[in-house]
């Protein structure tokens, strides 16, 4: 079985036992940039409630951008780390607003993925993850995002070279799984990660990709 069709069997397994997930409802391009920011370094129930305190505190961007950067700070401290994300979500408005004289963001729908890719990194604090993640989940374009999770358990089963960075795991994984698997993929994967493949004393015993798994052979081999 090469990659591609261990990538694609890991799909199916993970449909079978977790089922097509859904995504919570869609946000504009911006709302998502913004919450998947906040995302950074936090679970989903810090993050929204950091988002929701933001957008009720200040209710348009343009007063996100505008506001006392403390308060800001204050109206984010639940998702962690607020002294960095603040000034970072600040200065992303203001670059928006430089170069493209609003907080529209619409235009990039007509972006091929690699252009969105590109635009979207260029600004402090975007990384690959939170680019692709703008990509598939708010412009509906090919992209793979690898969290900490999907990085551990691509390691583990063997689909990614065991010091393959977080960064270069995107476009890696991205050609090993078909696009239209993409969210479904990245979803569960994160689930596995959650609730079997742990960073410490991983349940191999009840994960569904036991046999595909390089660690899961090597370990039987040490016993």
């Amino acid at each position: 079985m090469n990659l591609r069709e261990c990538a694609l069997e890991v799909h199916r397994r993970l449909v079978e036992k977790y089922g097509e997930p859904s995504w919570r409802d869609t946000l504009s391009i911006l709302d998502e940039l913004i919450s998947t920011i906040l995302s950074q370094n936090t679970n989903d129930i810090n993050r929204d409630r950091a988002f929701k305190k933001l957008k009720s505190t200040f209710m348009s961007w343009e007063n996100v951008r505008d506001a006392d950067v403390n308060a800001v700070i204050e109206a984010i401290r639940s998702a962690g780390l607020a002294n960095q994300k603040g000034p970072r979500i600040q200065e992303i408005l203001r670059q928006i607003t430089k170069e493209r004289g609003s907080l529209e963001l619409e235009f990039m729908k007509e972006f091929t993925a690699e252009e969105a890719m590109n635009w979207l990194m260029q600004f402090n604090g975007v990384g690959p993850k939170t680019a692709s993640i703008v990509l598939l989940f708010s412009l509906g374009k090919p992209a793979f995002p690898v969290d900490t999770h999907i990085h551990r358990v691509a390691g583990r089963v063997g689909l990614r070279p065991e010091k393959m960075s977080n960064e270069r795991a995107h476009r890696h994984l991205a050609g090993l799984f078909p696009p239209q698997t993409y969210k479904a993929a990245h979803l569960n994967l994160i689930q596995l990660g959650r609730e079997v493949c742990h960073p410490r004393r991983p349940a191999c015993e009840i994960c569904v990709l036991q046999s595909l798994c390089d660690y899961y052979q090597k370990s039987q081999i040490r016993l």
